[in-house]
């Protein structure tokens, strides 16, 4: 079976819900990765995505998280290098609603006409930047990259408030369709399968 993430899942691994109206499921990928997601039952949201795959020595890896709260103050910041831990550092993360991507980065008290945020096209990533220079980060769009799609500077926003800058990317009407799909696919798992443990694909 080729999923809506770029690779063929051979299997669904569905723990029973878990609490406060939440939902994991477990996917395992033909190419040795995987991935685990956490759905709001009642409003099919997703709260977070992590993927891991193999090490160089055949182990198991660390789960990096794509969407959700980062397990640690400096998850979000990989890509900085830091010398020490602050909680005063920018927290970079993604939060998506039904209808858009979102990115949240916390510790960012400058005013919002600081800020400028774009889309680069050929380097197929989003660019943050500061006019005082205290800012800079370029972070790519994952589930673009898997539809092979273009990104659309008009789909893209930003505003701030409460010393967070909050950005805004609307889904295309492919990635709609797609995710429309998978949460009828994972009725479907769940009425099949009832919580009980792996579920095979076709």
């Amino acid at each position: 079976m080729v999923s809506c993430y770029g690779v063929g899942v051979s299997r669904f691994l569905s723990p029973p819900a878990l609490p406060l109206g939440k939902r994991k499921i477990h996917y395992l990928f033909e190419d040795g990765k995987e991935m685990a997601e956490e759905y709001d039952i009642k409003t099919g949201q997703l709260i977070s995505r992590k993927w891991r795959e193999k090490n160089t020595l055949g182990g198991t890896g660390k789960w990096q998280v794509e969407v959700g709260e980062p397990t640690s103050p400096l998850l979000g910041a990989l890509e900085s290098e830091l010398i020490t831990e602050s909680s005063s550092n920018p927290i970079f993360m993604r939060k998506d609603t039904l209808s858009s991507f979102q990115w949240r980065i916390r510790n960012l008290p400058y005013p919002k006409e600081v800020y400028s945020v774009c889309v680069e096209e050929e380097q197929r990533c989003c660019v943050i930047r500061t006019t005082n220079k205290k800012y800079y980060k370029k972070f790519s769009i994952p589930d673009l990259d898997r539809y092979h799609l273009p990104l659309d500077a008009a789909a893209l926003s930003f505003t701030h408030a409460n010393n967070t800058l909050i950005i805004t990317y609307q889904k295309p009407k492919e990635i709609l369709a797609a995710e429309e799909q998978l949460q009828k696919e994972l009725k479907k798992i769940k009425a099949a399968n009832s919580g009980d443990g792996d579920c095979k694909t076709h």
